[in-house]
């Protein structure tokens, strides 16, 4: 008897390791073929990074193979999901169609439109996956079953619970007959593009190599690489809580990208992290550990609140900020986004975002507060700036940080202000980071490049501006409106 075909239809998953939903599929059939949609509710709209679809095509380009490793193949369609997918499951004569779960509000929507197509089709689905999360949703909430809206009560109760083992990689299946394969080709599959023949152009080095053999290799790298075992040394996750603050140090993981399109499992991830800390022998090493587990549990918070509070993809969470009297000036936001603000710390990061699709997350908060205290313009310009600049732009993380720098979130102490010279100050001290992305000033003082009051005349002969707007008065100004809103 010839075995059920399925279709798994990958999106943030794209592994064929540690893939809950993949998993499934494979326990019920060996016939399983991937699928991957390019959607255009997606691929155009104008928050979309050059920087973050090359990633995608890298990745897909390593899937296809890995499919191809294990004996299937993932096809490629192209168009809205609900119009794309369920005629190539008709005419493939799919019984399923597999798919992890999303927080996010779109994902949500879409799915919800292609199941409704799938099922007027007479075609399964089955959607009850928590991939991208150790834990979903609704398994974490208040004694009163609410959802949380503070982190660190969300953290004593989500480390609490047992954490989910990694899932064994997809094996020994079986792909489609030459048949098939022209059904596929009728039914809309085509070869992949490149990043170019979608319109989107990116020549820099991504600062993480796309697909699943890259993240895998990063997180041994970073948790404790086989070099280090057998010199008994440990992986920079060992002095995480002490290095992770300081741009010009390579103290963070560099896995967002990964997370954010599940180049790798969240399982494996967290298991890598705890056999590290079981490793561990001193409570420094275990305290550095555990705030990067911190870090992967404040992803799991903001996923949270995208599910239960979806309207925050559009506006603020607090009352406040709702009507909140930005200025909006378009010459000072062009200046932030350029780097050219004449305050250094903040440049260098603007200029690293736009060199690299990334940016380092302590530089992330310092122009976040800079762009809403110091600029005050509205928080969504610098939350869309950002999204059409990282590649590893992920709507739950980058919403929830930029409302938590703009006093618009769920942060119990919301009013924070940063003052970029005592960022630089206590994070660059030496200014190794501000002379790497500014370079016409680099010969400067360490002391005028920290606190940014570099008189003009050591400018002459540079481009660089003078500070664009007074700290002092910026920041006295935002509060007085805050204060006048919350009144």
């Amino acid at each position: 008897m010839a075995a059920e075909l399925v279709l798994f239809w990958h999106r943030r998953d794209l592994r064929i390791r540690d893939n809950l939903g993949l998993a499934a599929a494979r326990d019920r059939t060996p016939k399983i073929i991937g699928v991957f949609c390019l959607d255009p509710g997606i691929l155009d709209g104008d928050d979309i990074a050059p920087a973050r679809v090359t990633y995608l095509i890298g990745s897909l380009a390593e899937l296809q193979e890995s499919y191809k490793s294990a004996g299937s193949e993932l096809l490629i369609l192209k168009g809205k999901p609900e119009e794309a997918i369920p005629p190539l499951a008709s005419a493939l004569g799919a019984v399923a169609v597999y798919w992890n779960r999303d927080v996010e509000p779109y994902s949500r929507q879409r799915d919800t439109t292609v199941a409704k197509a799938l099922k007027d089709n007479g075609i399964e689905m089955h959607t009850k996956f928590w991939d991208q999360l150790l834990h979903d949703p609704d398994s974490i909430k208040t004694g009163s079953g609410d959802p949380y809206k503070v982190y660190t009560p969300f953290w004593r109760n989500w480390i609490k619970h047992d954490k989910p083992n990694p899932i064994k990689a997809l094996s020994n299946v079986t792909g489609l007959s030459p048949q098939e394969k022209a059904t596929a080709n009728d039914a809309g599959n085509i070869e992949l593009p490149t990043a170019k023949d979608l319109g989107y152009e990116w020549d820099h080095e991504l600062l993480l190599a796309p697909g699943e053999a890259a993240a895998l290799a990063q997180l041994e790298k970073f948790c404790d690489d086989q070099r280090a075992l057998t010199e008994s040394l440990q992986g920079r996750i060992a002095e995480y809580d002490e290095q992770r603050n300081f741009p010009a140090i390579p103290g963070t993981s560099t896995l967002s990208a990964a997370l954010k399109f599940g180049t790798i499992g969240i399982r494996t991830v967290w298991q890598a992290a705890d056999e590290a800390y079981s490793r561990a022998r001193s409570d420094e090493t275990h305290e550095n550990i555990r705030t990067w587990q911190q870090e992967l549990a404040w992803r799991e918070f903001y996923q949270g609140v995208m599910y239960f509070f979806p309207r925050l993809a559009e506006g603020p969470y607090r009352d406040p900020l709702k009507d909140f009297p930005w200025d909006n000036d378009q010459d000072h936001f062009q200046a932030w986004c350029e780097g050219r603000t004449g305050y250094p710390i903040v440049d260098a990061a603007m200029r690293q975002l736009n060199s690299l699709g990334w940016m380092h997350n302590r530089c992330r908060m310092i122009v976040a507060s800079f762009l809403t205290k110091d600029l005050i313009i509205d928080w969504r310009w610098g939350e869309k700036y950002f999204m059409q600049k990282l590649y590893d732009g992920d709507l739950s993380a980058n919403n929830g940080g930029w409302q938590w720098s703009a006093s618009s979130g769920m942060d119990p102490k919301p009013l924070r202000i940063f003052n970029p010279a005592s960022q630089a100050k206590k994070y660059d001290p030496d200014a190794e980071y501000i002379r790497e992305w500014i370079p016409e000033i680099r010969h400067l003082d360490t002391g005028v490049l920290i606190t940014g009051d570099i008189p003009e005349a050591e400018l002459e002969g540079t481009d660089y501006p003078m500070p664009i707007v007074n700290h002092k008065r910026q920041q006295a100004e935002f509060k007085e409106r805050y204060k006048a809103q919350k009144s």
